[in-house]
């Protein structure tokens, strides 16, 4: 892995159902991106547990994220591959980050007050890890002198508060952090409006390098796909049978009119079904739109169930493979953490000696 390359930091938590959101909002575009930067892809399992887990669930779900990067093509010969917890200092420079951070920037964050709102622990309430948890992130991400961070536009908060933290800490105490930038959503709209009236990635003023789709619902349009959805109907998980395939396109919300057509305000269900028919195929939507003129949803959804199919195809399967070598997952996690720990040593090193801290 050459160390000349930018480096990029990003992660999935092993809490709810990996679907085909997270992988053609991140993971795809991990494997493209292991080639052109220095990867860092962690499993974020620290952060899992800011809401209460079932430990052997918890365990079993590590390992499920693990294989389904494995699965799609993260490389570990040519990406690091490790588990959170097995690197000390996340939570050391977590810890010292929370000494930086003003509490009320905290309780400003929008996902906190989301998630206060459904906190499933009723006899004590809120957790403190809850709080917390964008210094935590923060930490991950500035660790490893990250460049750029392939994020969904709801990270994009904890990333600015992340810029904010590297930069309060510099300015009191010398260049110590690298100033990352956010990635947003590196799926590229296949839209014919996009490519035709505005370039599909932009550099905004505060480091956020933006660009265009994001995988919708297929219950509500309006709504990114969730990971913690209650209705699995929701979305499609990445290990989803070709039954369920079927089954949860065919009843996925559709809008009025016969039209297949990419017009994401009018028509924002079938533009994302449309989306999700093209970065499955490697098909621009304007090329979808021709082939189904005259036609209707039935027949759309119908082929647009075996493109799903056939994409998830040979990640399941490789999927399958790994779950029987679990030693060897293990053995890749545990040499990603040591290569993971080499780097975030010296960076957790230079910190303790800038604040006075004896390391």
């Amino acid at each position: 892995m050459a160390v000349n390359k930018q480096t990029i930091f990003s992660g999935v938590a092993p809490s709810g159902t990996i679907h085909i959101g997270n992988y053609l909002g991140a993971i795809k575009n991990w494997v493209r991106l292991q080639d052109e930067y220095r990867s860092i892809f962690c499993i974020v399992d620290l952060h899992a547990i800011t809401t209460p887990q079932d430990p052997e669930k918890l365990r079993k779900k590590i390992m499920e994220v693990a294989m389904i990067y494995l699965a799609s093509g993260i490389d570990p010969e040519k990406s690091i591959i490790f588990i959170q917890s097995h690197v000390p200092a996340h939570t050391e420079l977590g810890w010292i980050l929370n000494t930086f951070t003003p509490l009320g920037e905290l309780e400003r964050m929008t996902q906190y007050k989301d998630k206060r709102q459904e906190t499933s622990d009723k006899r004590h309430g809120v957790m403190a890890g809850l709080l917390n948890y964008p210094t935590l992130m923060a930490a991950d991400i500035l660790l490893y002198q990250t460049n750029k961070i392939p994020v969904g536009e709801d990270q994009l908060q904890h990333i600015e508060l992340t810029r904010s933290l590297a930069e309060r800490f510099n300015n009191r105490f010398g260049p110590t952090f690298t100033i990352p930038e956010a990635l947003v959503d590196p799926v590229r709209s296949q839209s014919p409006k996009a490519t035709a009236d505005a370039p599909l990635a932009h550099r905004t003023s505060n480091g956020v390098e933006k660009s265009g789709a994001r995988i919708m619902g297929l219950d509500d349009p309006i709504k990114k796909m969730s990971k913690s959805a209650r209705n699995p109907e929701n979305y499609i998980a990445l290990l989803d049978s070709p039954d369920e395939i079927h089954k949860k396109i065919k009843i996925a919300v559709t809008d009025s009119g016969k039209e297949i057509i990419f017009d994401p305000k009018n028509k924002p269900a079938i533009s994302n079904l449309l989306q999700i028919f093209g970065l499955f195929t490697d098909t621009a939507t304007q090329e979808l739109e021709k082939k189904y003129v005259g036609k209707n949803y039935a027949e759309f959804k119908k082929d647009l169930a075996e493109a799903v199919i056939n994409g998830l195809k040979p990640i399941q399967e490789k999927y399958r493979e790994l779950e029987k070598k679990p030693d060897a997952v293990i053995k890749i996690l545990r040499e990603g953490a040591e290569s993971a720990q080499t780097i975030s040593s010296k960076t957790i090193k230079a910190v303790k000696e800038k604040i006075g801290l004896i390391s």
